[in-house]
């Protein structure tokens, strides 16, 4: 299998054209410190830091990448921790400010018995969601090979603004636009407005990766259902990839489409194994585009992604869990499920 990740080598030896920039939130996670318990039930909490974007950004660079995250932080303790953690995981935080009068975003995060999430958040508002166009480090996005982004930052205002500004800003510097949605629903004014705010911006990415709860819930149909899948489909994209948990991911372009098994791992909590799977994904593409257009390239680096998410399983929090080159290739000489 040829090198996909170099943990040798740190972040900033990566080329400028290798850059990866993520755009949205980062925020404090609490996970509850035994798992299989209601957030009412719980006696103690672990505090994790968060946000899929921010999780993204820190999964590129501890496989050898090269990644920067833009977003808005309170000035409080728990900001300027979170800045110093992507500092401390070799992530570029140019892009990163501080608001004086909101505070950073909080997450109760209930880890189930089979280790999935429910959410309870304090965002009222964070300072994530005040990030102003005005704001934006444009020099930074424009230096970007892709520019990577979710759906919370179009919840409200002045945030949609910025995001769509930095979004546009990016395709119009030729920089590949990455989406994953990552739908949480309990901030959204409602499940029509989360459908309508998502898909608002679904045909400017050039990649999409969604999992099969969100086909489920963006369609309103059978995530396993092809055809339902499709409807997600638009000339222009590049990629559609769906993530089936455990069981894999699914794959389709304009030329070919197939799926790769998933692996299996003793499974503590789910947090995050999206966002490995997404950086690994993206520290690939930004390497190597040609994987949109070469079948074999591109289920090396999908299987490579799905041992990614796997292993991020293994362990409580997102960031701490995320894997390296050396343990994703562990996984895959084991094989899978």
């Amino acid at each position: 299998m040829a090198p996909l990740g170099d943990t040798a080598a740190p972040a900033a030896a990566a080329t400028a054209s290798s850059l990866v920039v993520s755009f949205g939130e980062m925020l404090i996670d609490f996970v509850p410190d035994v798992a299989g318990v209601s957030l009412a039930e719980s006696g103690g909490f672990v505090k994790a830091p968060g946000g899929a974007p921010a999780n993204v950004a820190c999964a590129i660079s501890k496989l050898g990448g090269s990644s920067a995250f833009v977003g808005k932080f309170g000035d409080d303790e728990f900001g300027h921790m979170l800045v110093e953690i992507l500092k401390q995981n070799g992530v570029n935080a140019e892009g990163c400010l501080f608001d004086q009068h909101a505070r950073t975003a909080l997450a109760f995060v209930t880890l189930k018995s089979n280790g999935e999430r429910e959410f309870m958040f304090y965002r009222n508002p964070s300072a994530d969601m005040l990030l102003t166009e005005a704001e934006l480090n444009l020099d930074l996005i424009r230096r970007a090979r892709i520019f990577h982004y979710g759906s919370i930052s179009l919840i409200t205002e002045p945030c949609r603004s910025a995001h769509v500004a930095a979004m546009r800003a990016a395709k119009s510097a030729g920089i590949l636009c990455s989406y994953d949605p990552n739908v949480r629903l309990p901030l959204w004014p409602s499940a029509q407005a989360a459908r309508d705010g998502i898909m608002s911006i679904w045909k400017e990415a050039d990649f999409i990766k969604v999992s099969d709860e969100e086909v489920a819930f963006l369609t309103q149909g059978d995530a396993h259902d092809e055809k339902n899948v499709l409807t997600l489909w638009f000339d222009g994209l590049k990629l559609l990839v769906v993530t089936d948990g455990e069981k894999g991911c699914r794959y389709f372009t304009k030329d070919f489409k197939g799926s790769l098994p998933g692996y299996s791992v003793n499974t503590v909590d789910t947090t995050g194994a999206g966002d490995a799977f997404v950086g690994s994904l993206l520290l690939n593409v930004a390497k190597d585009d040609s994987i949109f257009y070469n079948e074999a390239k591109l289920r090396e680096v999908l299987e490579f992604s799905n041992a990614c998410g796997a292993i991020c399983t293994t362990k409580k929090g997102a960031i701490p869990a995320l894997p390296t080159t050396a343990t994703a290739l562990e996984l895959i000489s084991k094989g899978t499920n």
